[in-house]
This record gives structure tokens, sequence and C-alpha cells, in this order.
């Protein structure tokens, strides 16, 4: 089965945390890495992700920095390293790197933090000119909510809170939201208080709590109230 291959045609050239690393990222690195430097890349690769899961940010960037060196067409390396680039606050460097992940991969996932990088480098012609090209995208609606939260907060500081309650108000939770609809709603609630309809605002706020007792930001909603 695919299955079983997937765990007898393993690497037997794998070392540290590269053993670690899924199949399909080990596959992928292989298909568009010169060979001899392949087993190197993998290496620094599997331990870029474990000091990222561990939150040593600057241990994960360095080893990052070291397979994009010998893998830089590989979409999981500049994966890695633009998310490590962003938690330390490195803009340039993160925007850079996933972009680049973008273009390599395909992949929308990490659109928000390029929105929310844009913003920390207050750029807002680029916040608004990747928001409008991203509507154009087939985005997951995940992805897509995730990035709208984004993009309606970016609205909110510039001042403009009519358009961003064009995005995200009314905001009605079903039974079982998923945590981006809780965001949605959380901005929502942000946008109403802000705009003096506090009655919208705790309604939507006390939806938000009640799926989420935990859900964060709401201490600093209730200043608003």
């Amino acid at each position: 089965s695919g299955e079983a291959a997937g765990v007898t045609d393993k690497r037997g050239d794998l070392i540290g945390a590269a053993v670690d690393l899924p199949k399909w990222v080990i596959d992928d690195l292989a298909r568009v890495t010169p060979p001899k430097r392949v087993s190197a890349a993998l290496e620094a690769l599997g331990e870029a992700s474990v000091a990222f899961v561990d939150a040593q940010f600057h241990k994960s960037v360095k080893m990052a920095e070291r397979a994009k060196q010998l893998a830089p067409r590989d979409a999981t390396v500049r994966e890695i390293l633009g998310l490590g680039a962003y938690r330390l606050g490195n803009w340039s460097v993160a925007l850079t790197e996933l972009r680049a992940y973008r273009r390599l991969s395909g992949d929308l996932v990490h659109v928000a933090v390029e929105l929310d990088i844009l913003r920390a480098l207050e750029r807002p012609d680029d916040v608004a000119s990747l928001w409008e090209e991203f509507k154009r995208w087939d985005a997951r609606p995940v992805v897509y909510k995730e990035a709208l939260v984004v993009f309606a907060s970016f609205l909110i500081d510039q001042g403009d809170l009519d358009s961003a309650a064009s995005l995200v108000l009314p905001a009605r939770l079903k039974n079982d939201p998923f945590p981006e609809d809780l965001k949605v709603a959380y901005v929502g609630a942000r946008v109403a208080a802000l705009q003096g309809d506090t009655a919208t605002a705790r309604e939507v706020r006390d939806d938000v709590l009640l799926a989420d007792p935990a859900f964060p930001g709401i201490e600093a909603l209730d200043r608003l109230l």
C-alpha cells in the first residue's frame, strides 16, 4: 500500500532532527535540491522546526537560514524562516520569506501574517492592495476569515469604522463556532463598541464568551463598553 511504501521508502541518509520530518516535506525538499545538499538541508530544517515548536525563535531562524543556503527553492524552508522572523519582529525578512513560500507553494495560509507584517511596517497602501488581490484568490474559508480579521483590524486602526463594520457586522455566531469565527465576531464587537453601539457590542461579546470563556482580548473589549 502507499502507506506501507511511505515507511519502507524512508531515506537512509537522515540525521539528527531530520528523522522526524514528515515524508512529504522530505520528498519535496529532495525534489528541488541538489542531491549532495539534501541530507544537510533536511538536518537544518529539522532543527529549525524543533526550535520553532519550542519557541526558540532565534535558534529556529539561524537553522532555517542554514537550510535556505542549502535548499533555497524549498517552500517549507522559506515558511519556517518567515514564521520565525515574524515571531522575532524582523518584519522585512518575514515578509520576503512568506511571500517566497506563497510563490513556491501556491498556499495562501499565511496571507493574514503578510497583512499583519505590512501593518507593522506602516504600509497602508500595500495592506489594501494585498487584501484586494487576496479577495480574487480561491482561499479556504478559514484562511479567508483569518485574513479578514487582520484587515478589519487594520481598518479600525485607520479610523475607517464604517468599512470595518461592513466586513464583520452583523456578527452572528452559529452553534459550536470555529476559532476563526470567534475572532471575526470579536472584531465585530470592537467595531460596534467604537461606533457607540454598545448593545450590539455586548450581545456579540456575550456570544463569544459563551463559546469560549477564555477568549483572549475580552478585557480590552470590556474597557470599550
